[in-house]
């Protein structure tokens, strides 16, 4: 630009010259030179114009430019201070959060210990209290396994006497066993020993009414096959021949896989045959 401005300056010169001294040259030869230099005046002064317009233009952009920057960073900064505060308030909540959850958790493990203060104490209390129940459950323990052998004994000796067919004493012994210990787990057993011993004896109607009785108090016992089947038989020395076909047919009907069913269905068999 300065050097435009150095060769501006430097045609004018040369043309006041001319001017000044026109007279000194011939009036064609000093015109032609006057139109040559107006006219690289000219040309120079459009290409000073051309030059200084473009600069104007690259001023013009560079000032959008700037203006744009200037936007773009004033935004940028509204954006960042917007997140900056976000993230501020988020991690004022979360503070506020574990703060809450420190919190409940310290009131979780002091309700822990004192629960567990409470139930070591209710053990402890329970376990002074049951001492003396412990103790006498220790003390009878031996009186019950006394109890059982006893029991037990009497059962064996009631079994083995029917096995001998000693009768009478077998139906003494199963009645003893009844009377002395009525809550066995072996009545049924020493129930139906008693109705057989009744039948041995020939006494039917009471063998009848011992196992019908084993019938209605213990129906799961694994001896109801064979009291039925004792039934059956003292019908038939009654000539209950009706019933004891009924009593037949029940047994094979209740209990096919039983021991005593093939001699129930024989039985049963011989007792349809009768006209």
């Amino acid at each position: 630009m300065k050097k435009l401005i150095l060769a501006s300056l430097f045609l004018t010169a040369q043309l006041f010259s001319l001017h000044s001294h026109a007279a000194l040259f011939d009036d064609t030869e000093a015109r032609k030179k006057i139109l040559e230099l107006e006219k690289t005046m000219q040309s120079q002064n459009q290409s000073t114009q051309a030059t200084l317009s473009e600069l104007k233009r690259n001023q013009q952009a560079l000032e959008q430019r700037l203006t744009s920057l200037e936007a773009i960073a004033k935004n940028g900064l509204v954006d960042m201070q917007g997140q900056v505060e976000a993230l501020k308030q988020e991690n004022s909540r979360l503070k506020g959060d574990l703060e809450l959850a420190t919190h409940n958790l310290d009131l979780a493990q002091q309700r822990q210990k004192d629960l567990y203060t409470d139930t070591d104490v209710r053990l402890r209390k329970l376990e002074s209290n049951t001492a003396p129940a412990a103790q006498a459950v220790t003390e009878a323990a031996p009186a019950l396994a006394a109890k059982e052998a006893e029991e037990q004994k009497l059962l064996e000796t009631a079994n083995a006497l029917s096995k001998d067919s000693r009768h009478k004493e077998a139906f003494a012994a199963y009645d003893k066993f009844l009377k002395d210990y009525p809550g066995s787990a072996a009545v049924a057993d020493a129930m139906y020993g008693l109705g057989y011993s009744q039948f041995a004896l020939k006494n039917y109607k009471s063998a009848i009414a011992t196992q019908q009785k084993l019938l209605d108090t213990h129906a799961d016992s694994p001896k109801v096959p064979d009291a039925m089947l004792n039934m059956a038989n003292s019908q038939i020395q009654l000539g209950q021949v009706a019933a004891a076909k009924k009593t037949l047919r029940d047994l094979v009907k209740r209990f096919p896989d039983s021991e005593v069913t093939p001699t129930a269905q024989k039985r049963l068999k011989a007792l349809e045959s009768i006209r």
